[in-house]
């Protein structure tokens, strides 16, 4: 019979020992655990999150520099790749440090 991870929701048998999705010890389960399987989840999304906008930022930096040091023609295509790289970091950026306030906010409502 299947039933559902404690930690991952995702179906398993119940007679497993370990969840095969997330490897959490289903057998061992208890409120402690699956609150510590819990803020390490929290705190990867969170680092993912961090990852991803330094990433951003440094895509947004590239196009700058592209745009400035690089001296191109206005309207060529390298002055252009450089304004899209700019635009496409700026706007991650915005999105991840939107997804980052989401984030907190549900570990204080969630």
């Amino acid at each position: 019979m299947l039933t559902d991870c404690p930690a991952c929701k995702k179906k398993i048998s119940d007679k497993a020992d370990i969840c095969n999705h997330c490897g959490f010890a289903v057998k061992a389960e208890d409120a402690e655990a699956l609150l510590r399987k819990q803020k390490m989840d929290k705190y990867q999304r969170h680092q993912s999150l961090q990852t991803q906008s330094f990433i951003a930022v440094l895509l947004f930096l590239a196009g700058f520099g592209m745009m400035y040091w690089g001296t191109p023609e206005v309207g060529s295509t390298q002055h252009s790749i450089a304004i899209l790289v700019c635009v496409l970091g700026f706007i991650w950026y915005l999105i991840n440090r939107v997804r980052i306030l989401l984030t907190k906010r549900n570990k204080f409502f969630g």
